[in-house]
C-alpha cells in the first residue's frame, strides 16, 4: 500500500481521507528485531482493510522522567531501522524530534514527522520541521487549550495534524476533555486522538511514569465518536516488558481485535 494512494490529508481540500487512519507502535525503538515483528503485523492490519496505519516509533526519548530510564538507539541507529520498516513493509513511518537541527535528517527517512506535546510551543523547532516539507504531527501540550494550537498551525505551515492526549489535572493526573476535538478540526487540520498517552500518570512512579492501559481502548471509541480522524496508540508484543511507557502501552493483539470496531463507529458517527 502507498502512503499517497490513501494520504489522509490534502492542504488544498482539506481532511480528504474516506476513513479512519492510525498512528501505532512501540513508544520507543527498543531492537529491530520488536520494531518489525509490530510493523510486519501492522501491515497485514492495513492491507487487509485497507487503511492508512502509520508505524510510530522514536529514536530518543528525550524528556523520560529519570536520567537512568531507557531513551533509545539514537538518531542514526534509530533512522536507519526506521528505513528497513518502510521498505520491508512499506508502511509510512512517524518518529519526534525535540531540537530544530534534527529535521532535516529525520525528513530523510520518517513521513510524518511528530513534535512532543512538550514542545508545542517551540518555535524553532516548529519552523524546522515545516521547512522539510513534510506532514508535522502537533501533540497538543498537557498544559494548552485546543484553541492556543491555532499559534503552533501558524508556526508548523499548512501540512499539518493536531494530536489530542489528554490535560493536566492537578499533580500526576490527565483528564480527557472530548470537546477539544471539534475545537480542533476548526482549524481545518486532520485531528489525532492518543489513547495511550491520555491514560499515562505522568512521573506517578517514583522516577517513572504510570498507567491506565485498560481505559484506552474505551476513551478511543469516544474520540471516533466526538469526530477524530485518526488514533494513535503505543502497542507492543508484551507491554508490561516495554522500555517505555509500559503500563499505558497496550498489546499488539488487543490493538488489532479493535480495528474493526473502531472503523465501523467511524463510519457510523460520519
Amino acid at each position: 500500500m502507498k502512503f499517497l494512494e490513501y494520504y489522509p490529508f490534502k492542504e488544498d481540500k482539506g481532511i480528504t481521507n474516506k476513513n479512519l487512519f492510525f498512528i501505532a507502535g512501540p513508544c520507543v525503538i527498543e531492537t529491530e528485531k520488536i520494531c518489525l515483528k509490530v510493523a510486519e503485523k501492522l501491515a497485514e492490519v492495513a492491507n487487509t482493510f485497507k487503511i492508512v496505519i502509520i508505524f510510530k516509533a522514536s529514536f530518543d526519548k528525550a524528556n523520560r522522567t529519570s536520567i537512568n530510564s531507557y531513551r533509545g538507539p539514537g538518531i542514526k541507529k534509530g533512522l536507519n531501522i526506521l528505513k528497513k520498516i518502510k521498505e520491508k513493509t512499506s508502511l509510512p513511518v512517524l518518529t519526534d524530534i525535540h531540537l530544530p537541527e534534527q529535521a532535516e535528517e529525520v525528513s530523510q527517512v520518517a513521513d510524518v514527522i511528530q513534535i512532543p506535546a512538550f514542545l508545542c510551543r517551540q518555535t524553532d523547532l516548529l519552523v524546522s520541521a515545516a521547512k522539510t516539507k513534510k506532514i508535522v504531527n502537533i501533540k497538543k501540550g498537557q498544559f494548552m487549550s485546543p484553541q492556543d494550537m491555532k499559534f503552533s498551525i501558524e508556526k508548523a505551515g499548512k501540512r499539518v495534524w493536531l494530536t489530542e492526549r489528554g490535560t493536566f489535572f492537578g499533580y500526576n493526573r490527565l483528564v480527557v476533555d472530548f470537546t477539544s476535538i471539534p475545537v480542533l478540526k476548526t482549524f481545518g487540520t486532520p485531528v489525532v486522538f492518543d489513547a495511550t498517552h491520555s491514560v499515562q500518570i505522568p512521573g506517578g512512579g517514583n522516577g517513572c511514569s504510570l498507567g491506565n492501559r485498560e481505559y484506552a481502548i474505551p476513551l478511543a471509541k469516544a474520540a471516533v465518536c466526538m469526530g477524530a480522524d485518526g488514533l494513535f496508540f503505543e502497542v507492543h508484543p508484551t507491554p508490561q516488558k516495554a522500555l517505555c511507557d509500559r503500563d499505558n502501552t497496550i498489546s499488539l493483539k488487543d490493538f488489532i481485535e479493535n480495528v474493526p470496531l473502531f472503523l465501523e463507529l467511524y463510519n457510523k458517527f460520519r
